[in-house]
């Protein structure tokens, strides 16, 4: 069994996919939900999620000076992978900070950095494109979006002008799930 199977074997294992009535970041209504943040809180799968992005960036041929990550489900996600590629490590913050210097980002970015900013779910995309947006404030090239599993509900379209890439997809989950059940 490869990584990538390991990882969509740890969403079963470690019950990060839900069924029920789900209301989004996005504000769409689901019947299922994924919780990446009970992955990314085993030291396991999140080093795993780490070494899978560091070659997807890899095999992407995506350079980077920087990972970013926007709050809160990223962050560990960007610190793995921080660790994992040695690149210093940015936090982008939902909204500016209301205390010491307002930023909303954490870390240094520079004029020019190219930073591989990464994600745990896409639904639409829209809260790693706000990111991207801050990031671009300061002079950044966001060089890639990467993300543990976009749900295929208008993310890649949304982020079109951008290499984004997700590890796994919502699809690719149901299918291993029904080749489970049956």
């Amino acid at each position: 069994m490869d990584r990538r199977d390991k990882l969509i074997e740890a969403f079963f294992r470690e019950k990060a996919i839900l069924f029920g009535h789900f209301v989004l970041t996005s504000g769409k209504e689901s019947d299922y939900y994924i919780n990446v943040k009970k992955l990314i809180t085993n030291p396991g799968v999140l080093k795993l999620i780490a070494e899978l992005m560091k070659e997807k960036a890899e095999e992407l041929g995506v350079e980077f000076d920087r990972v970013a990550g926007p709050e809160l489900g990223a962050v560990p996600i960007a610190t793995a992978l921080s660790l994992e590629t040695g690149k210093p490590l940015v936090i982008v913050r939902k909204k500016p900070k209301g205390h010491g210097t307002g930023s909303q980002i954490e870390g240094e970015v520079r004029p020019g950095d190219r930073v591989l900013l990464v994600e745990d779910v896409t639904t639409t995309g829209g809260s790693v494109l706000r990111s991207a947006k801050v990031l671009e404030k300061e002079g950044a090239k966001v060089t890639a979006i990467l993300v543990v599993v976009d749900r295929e509900e208008g993310a890649g379209e949304n982020l079109k002008d951008y290499t984004f890439a997700p590890l796994v997809t919502v699809s690719e989950l149901f299918t291993r799930r029904d080749s489970v059940e049956d």
